[in-house]
């Protein structure tokens, strides 16, 4: 049995190959982005809050928010994925991010009560047990001030089965039985090399995401579909190059977003939530 430090093991193994800048700037990528950040805003404070960007990789979305006027922290447990984060940041000196470094979502290193949101855009899904993800949860509640909010990513436990059918994976007989365990119990676990395949991880149900986080202290206030099925679009990229078709996509799925039998179609979900006393 693997022990919750192959977690980290894991995610820094496979991030230190994939081109995550690379993921985030096709068509899908750019869809996930400007979803989670129309989600995000709805629900923020007005700045200068403080953010915690928990895993927040190549600093996307910490970019993001420091341009906004936000205070943001971002921890992520991957040195090269830092480094990428510090060079954004750098980029735009005008709007750095506050704070940048190696971190585990696990053990914050942040004091009680200190910020107004954090967003977990990676270790409700990268950290593969239930009892690691609560660890994980329960110190963001820890760091978040009394009502503040928690966005809590997660991959729907449906996303390798038709991913597998709209792509063609289903051809391999290891992907046959990646998508047979997800199936089963959604633990998603990669015996291969192949990064398409993804690494080791825990796809949720819907419903389950969002017990996890209540059952951490949280207040669920929404739970959504952030690509829902605009994800496998043919000629997504001409829908999002062209400005009229992108907004009608984009209006599109905000309006099924919430939708309970559409909710684990794409990918991608999100819980907000706050904090309870």
């Amino acid at each position: 049995m693997k022990k919750p430090a192959d977690d980290l093991k894991n995610i820094m193994a496979f991030y230190e190959r994939a081109d995550e800048i690379g993921r985030l700037l096709t068509p899908l990528g750019q869809l996930e982005f400007e979803r989670s950040k129309e989600i995000v805003k709805r629900y923020l404070p007005s700045p200068p809050a403080v953010i915690l960007d928990v895993g927040g990789a190549s600093g996307r979305y910490s970019c993001w928010l420091a341009k906004e006027g936000y205070e943001v922290h971002l921890i992520d447990p991957v040195p090269g994925l830092v480094e990428e984060a510090k060079r954004a940041s750098r980029n735009q000196p005008g709007a750095p991010i506050k704070s940048i470094r190696v971190g585990d979502a696990r053990d914050l290193d942040f004091a009680d009560s200190s910020a107004d949101a954090i967003l977990m855009f990676g270790p409700l899904y990268h950290l593969a047990r239930p009892g690691e993800r609560r660890k994980a949860l329960l110190e963001a509640r820890r760091v978040l001030k009394t009502a503040g909010l928690l966005f809590g990513a997660g991959i729907s436990r449906f996303a390798s089965a038709i991913d597998g059918l709209t792509s063609g994976y289903i051809i391999d007989p290891e992907f046959v039985k990646i998508i047979k365990q997800d199936l089963t119990d959604g633990r998603h676990q990669n015996p291969t090399d192949t990064l398409t395949y993804f690494t080791d991880a825990f796809f949720h149900r819907p419903e389950e995401l969002k017990a996890e986080i209540e059952a951490a202290g949280f207040q669920s206030l929404n739970l959504v579909a952030i690509d829902s099925f605009g994800y496998r679009i043919p000629n997504l990229e001409q829908y999002w190059n062209e400005a009229d078709q992108r907004q009608a996509l984009l209006d599109i799925l905000k309006r099924i977003e919430s939708e309970p039998s559409l909710l684990g179609v794409g990918p991608h979900l999100m819980c907000v939530a706050r904090k309870t006393k």
